[in-house]
Parts: C-alpha cells; structure tokens; sequence
C-alpha cells in the first residue's frame, strides 16, 4: 500500500534546493500530488505532498531526506496523510475560488487581521497569499508608495453583502481598499477599458473650471445641486449649465487645458494596459476639446464625451445631442465590445459620479474611483487610496511583471 506524506522544508534560500530533494525522491520513483514554494526575505518555505510506492518503504526516504537537507542547514517536518484526509481534500477543489486584493499605501498588522477576520467569519478559507507590489527601500522610500497583497480563498460567503460593507469599513477606518472577485477565466483575460474624464483620469471638474472661467461658478453649482436633489434630469441640467458658458473666448479653453494635472497613476495605468494589449475608451460626459488633448497624450483608442458648439472662436451655450449621460456610457460601452468582439465580462469601467454607475454595473469589473459614498457602495469594486495603476493589481499584475 502507497504512504502519503506531507514534506516541509525551511530555511535559508539558495539555488539548488529544490533539485536536491527532488533528486533523492526520484531515487525510490515517489509521486508529487502537490508543491509550493515561497521564499520571503531569503528564507524558504518549500512544501511537498508526496506518494511513496508500495515496493518502497517511507523509512529510508525519509531518512535520505533529513541527511540531506542537514547537510544544507535546513529544517525538515514530515506529516503521515491518511488516505480518507487526502480524498478530503480533493474533494474541496469543487468548492468555488474567490480572489481578494488588499490595496493601501502600506500594509500593516491591524490591517491583515481585520481582513483576515473578516473572512474568517465569512466561511472562507485562504489557500494562498502573494505580495504583488515590488519592494521599496527604508531609508529612500518613495514619494507616494503602494501596496497591493493578493488572498486566493475557497468557499462561499455567509453573507456577501454585509461581508463588502466590511470591506468598504476598512478602506474608511484603515485606509486600505479591498476587492473581493471571483477566481474565472475572465479575470486575467480582460481587453478593454473604459474611463470617465473628470475626476478619474483628470483631477477636476472641466466643466466647473470653465464656469469660474466665464464668471458663472455660483450659478453652475446652484443648477448642479438641484440636478443632485431630483429636481431636473442630468440632460436638462447639463444643457442649462452649457448655456451659462455663452460667450466664452476658445482661447480661455487652451488656458484650462494647461492647469489641468492628471490623476496619480493614470499614465502609468495606460502605459502598462497598452503594453499588455488591452483597448482603451474615453466615455465622458465633460467635452471633447478636452478628452481629444488627453486622448493623444495618453494614446487612448476611442472617445466619446460631448461636443461644446463654438463659432468663430467662441463658445455658443450650446452641445451637440445627443449628450454623454449616464445611460449613453452604457450604451457606448457595449457599442465599442461588440465591434472589438469582446465580452462584457472582459471589460472594465472606471468612474467617479453616480452618473458612471450603468457603464460600472455593465462591465465585468466596474471600479468606484475616488468615488462619493453613494456611489462607492453601489458599485462592486472601489479604489479610494491608491492611483489609477492600483487597478492593475486587481489584475493580478505585480509590479516587476510591468
């Protein structure tokens, strides 16, 4: 009868370890039902679950693999595996995979324990952990430093809802947002992603900055405001804020453009998504004067935002229909799918305002970015902590992979 074994090995890093357990292993023809790794700052933690044949006995294997790995200064633990435990644990494979992503500027005790009681609690059981930011010096630390630290978990939530209200308590009281997926095809598969302008890829209001602009901040505001209180419908209101904008010089638009900044991490975030070969969108409901500048700095595939009607150098009050709402977004977003022949479920939105919420709730992973409450709490995912580029580690992208 075969003898199941659980081998762990520890210590301190260098090559050639691994090779030489497996030498002596090979030697009496054992099996390998499973293997992990993990080296943290020059020690290794190296796990093997193993299948000793029948003609060869456990003893001298096992008494082969201490003398060796005393030789090399390492430790080594073996547990005997009953053959109804491994069937156990087979079977649990069926139970569904879930992915939870950890994103702060840094990560601390408190923080880990807080999540990892949460899942806890949830039923969850976590089956891998992987540190997907780089590592960044004490003495020089960066200017604004992130990290994202990735949980493969098994099981189902006992509550899903209340678990990601957890998780939003987190990001406020602790500073560190957490993303809970679903561990599908899907996830590493993405191709396109759509932006909102402001206050995503940008770090304003455009159309708040021309108001100022044209001496109509106060009335802009006033209108804006009673859009947010149900009063007018977000068409209504934008055409009313527009025309406040009459008469406006095309030279003070090329001002604003200029005092513009982007939003942390949004070139990085775009660099790295075209070098992975995923499409990129503008869908904006601020104007196109604006998004084509960014659409040619950032080399972004599509845009779509509204057109601000200007006659012989001045602003008429006036946009051209149909105007970017938040249904439009959607609308836009599935437009551009099926012509790149993509599925939703490989698409991810990114949005602020209440008005990004359909294109969010669309994609399959849809991003409150530095978002109000109401629109943090209505969307799956949400990055309130971090730069644009935290995104790409909701992707499972580490940092030495860009």
């Amino acid at each position: 009868m075969s003898t199941i074994v659980l081998v762990n090995v520890s210590g301190p890093d260098r090559a050639g370890i691994t090779r030489s357990v497996t030498e002596i292993l090979g030697r009496y023809g054992v099996r390998v039902l499973d293997i992990g790794q993990a080296v943290i700052h020059n020690h290794l933690s190296l796990g093997l679950l193993i299948q000793i044949p029948p003609e060869s006995e456990s003893a001298p294997v096992l008494k082969d693999l201490l003398f060796r790995t005393h030789e090399m200064g390492l430790q080594l633990k073996f547990t005997p595996i009953s053959e109804d435990d491994y069937e156990l644990w087979v079977n649990a494979q069926g139970k569904e995979r879930y992915i939870i992503t950890a994103l702060s500027r840094s990560i601390t005790a408190e923080q880990i324990h807080q999540l990892t009681t949460i899942i806890s609690e949830n039923g969850l059981n976590i089956q891998g952990i992987t540190r997907l930011s780089g590592r960044f010096s004490l003495r020089h630390p960066p200017e604004r430093p992130r990290a994202g630290v990735e949980f493969q978990v098994r099981g189902e939530p006992a509550d899903a809802a209340a678990m990601r209200l957890a998780f939003l308590a987190l990001a406020q009281d602790l500073g560190m947002d957490v993303s809970f997926q679903k561990d599908d095809r899907y996830r590493r598969n993405r191709r396109l992603v759509c932006f909102d302008m402001d206050s995503t890829l940008i770090q304003a209001e455009v159309i708040d900055e021309l108001a100022r602009e044209a001496g109509v901040g106060e009335q802009v505001v006033a209108i804006t405001e009673s859009a947010m209180r149900g009063e007018i419908d977000f068409n209504e209101s934008f055409r009313r804020r527009v025309a406040l904008l009459k008469g406006l010089s095309e030279s003070r638009l090329d001002s604003i453009v200029e005092r513009i900044s982007l939003t942390e991490g949004a070139e990085e975030l775009i660099r790295a998504l075209k070098g992975m070969g995923l499409k990129t969108a503008i869908l904006s409901g601020g104007f196109t004067f604006f998004g084509r500048r960014l659409q040619q700095r950032l080399g972004i595939d599509y845009l779509h935002a509204n057109e601000l009607v200007i006659e012989n150098g001045v602003v008429t009050g006036e946009v051209r229909e149909p105007i970017v709402n938040g249904q439009r977004k959607a609308d836009l977003l599935k437009q551009i799918a099926e012509q790149e022949g993509i599925r939703l479920e490989q698409v991810i939105a990114v949005g602020d305002g209440a008005n990004d919420l359909p294109m969010i709730g669309l994609a399959g992973l849809g991003i409150a970015f530095q978002a109000k409450p109401l629109v943090r709490k209505s969307a799956s995912h949400a990055i309130s902590n971090l730069g644009l580029d935290g995104i790409l580690y909701l992707l499972g992208v580490r940092d030495r992979d860009v």
